[in-house]
């Protein structure tokens, strides 16, 4: 086992965030509003484009995370080779190059293949960076800690990331008219270059502290079969098949919110969206920022799994809420609902990315002690997959429920239309209220109720950690206590 972080190598370390994050956020709050009002696809397809460029990575996660496992593959190097083709392509993806297109097939067969790429080169460099940690430390609270460390840069990537596509407006202005429908490629330049700059400065992090898995001769060669097999052996275990349901339905409950903003500030609550959104933004960074480390005490006071099920109930709850006093609902003159929107998605945000990987690292024992292997990549990949695919179902859901309550831009002349238009048909408004509030509410419940189902808790983990010891030794150990595990 490697030696543990210092404090400065864990900032270095938790710098890698921004890569992910930066991306992440930008393309799941922006991509479908891009592609509905820039590009000009209509919103039901438009939202297949996003569900099939993830399904695709469904593919490849599995693959890339079997290939980070094995013995001789650095994991930062895999890192290193990702940086610049991700940000290249990024900035590819946001550029109107599709947008003069008549054919609603040609936008939508190439803007499909330019976000397949995104994801693969994505998780390239996600898989290995959250599996890593499993490898530094077994500790319970180090996880904890290391992964709050990661959470708090990770507000202000999510920060970044929402805010610098808001400039859009004001870059269309420097720009021009003529070359407006190309500001959200100046931005995603902008976000490329930070991102793959601080993805360096994490792989130099973890210089010294992290050593590649020695190659073991024996191993058999990378298959899709033996990678599925692989898959397999992971969700026959019970916990890691509740783990998944409560991963899938937060995500899709998330997504669906976050692609959704654009509308619920302007459509919903009624407010300028050069102004709104700025609200929104920084209520959603401070909710995070403050979030984390009560999440994280509460989780070394009990557990993981108890924190998480607290403040996602919570979230839960408040969205309902927001649907019964109306989004729109006002204190003076102020619109009250960009702050208290904004809140309940950075809790449920800082509460899930601050405790999900190290939820999940606790499988890897478990895997460990079943098989006597330790698969850090592939166990993070499973989640990664379902993450992807709750992500893009919840897009999905909210292209097609814009559709279905009558919303359609793709009458509009891309790049030469504004870009919000304000809509005043109340079903609509209606619609896009529901789903920002209640909607998601429902797949927030699902996820709570899964977890009230998931056995990793503190007691049981350091009862399977005291057990697996005994197995590596050599030593006689027992499987009593651990049945709700195995």
């Amino acid at each position: 086992m490697a030696a543990a972080l210092t404090k400065k190598k864990k900032m270095g370390y938790a710098f890698g965030i921004f890569t992910e994050s930066l991306i992440y956020n930008m393309f799941y709050t922006y991509y479908l509003t891009f592609l509905n009002e820039i590009v000009g696809i209509a919103p039901k397809y438009s939202s297949i484009v996003i569900f099939i460029s993830i399904a695709w990575d469904a593919i490849t996660d599995p693959i890339i995370g079997n290939y980070s496992d094995r013995g001789g593959v650095d994991k930062r190097k895999m890192m290193k080779m990702s940086l610049i083709p991700l940000g290249l392509i990024f900035i590819v993806a946001w550029t109107s190059i599709g947008a003069g297109f008549t054919s609603q097939t040609a936008k939508i067969i190439l803007y499909t293949l330019i976000s397949m790429c995104i994801w693969v080169f994505y998780t390239i460099y996600t898989i290995p960076y959250y599996a890593v940690v499993a490898e530094l430390t077994e500790d319970y609270d180090e996880r904890t800690n290391i992964r709050s460390t990661a959470s708090l840069v990770n507000a202000g990537a999510v920060g970044l990331g929402n805010v610098l596509p808001a400039l859009v407006p004001t870059v269309a202005i420097i720009l021009t008219e003529k070359y407006a429908s190309n500001s959200y490629a100046v931005i995603a330049a902008v976000i490329s270059i930070m991102a793959v700059v601080l993805g360096f400065i994490c792989v130099k992090s973890l210089e010294g502290v992290y050593t590649p898995k020695p190659v073991n001769p024996n191993e058999k060669k990378i298959s899709v079969k033996e990678t599925f097999k692989s898959f397999g052996s992971i969700l026959s275990m019970r916990p890691a098949r509740i783990f998944l349901v409560f991963v899938f339905f937060f995500l899709t409950a998330s997504s669906m919110i976050q692609s959704n903003l654009t509308y619920m500030v302007v459509d919903c609550i009624g407010m300028d969206y050069d102004t709104g959104i700025v609200y929104v933004i920084i209520t959603m960074v401070v909710s995070m920022g403050v979030i984390v480390p009560i999440v994280e005490k509460v989780a070394e006071k009990t557990d993981r799994r108890l924190a998480c099920i607290i403040f996602l109930s919570l979230t839960m709850v408040g969205e309902v809420i927001c649907k019964i006093i109306g989004l729109d609902a006002t204190i003076g003159n102020f619109k009250i609902m960009t702050i208290v929107c904004a809140a309940l998605l950075g809790m449920g945000a800082g509460t899930f990315w601050t405790l999900f990987y190290s939820m999940g690292y606790d499988l890897v024992e478990l895997d460990e002690f079943k098989t006597g292997e330790r698969h850090e990549s592939t166990i993070t990949a499973l989640p990664q997959l379902i993450q992807k695919f709750g992500s893009a179902f919840g897009i999905l859901m909210a292209g097609q429920l814009l559709s279905a309550y009558g919303y359609d831009s793709s009458k509009d002349v891309a790049g030469k239309e504004s870009l919000i238009t304000v809509v005043t048909d109340p079903k609509i408004v209606g619609g896009m209220e529901n789903i920002s509030t209640v909607i998601p509410a429902v797949f927030l419940a699902v996820s709570v109720v899964a977890l009230l189902f998931y056995p990793m808790t503190r007691k049981n983990v350091n009862l399977l950690m005291s057990q697996l010891i005994k197995k590596r030794n050599g030593q006689e150990y027992s499987t009593e206590g651990l049945e709700k595990l195995l």
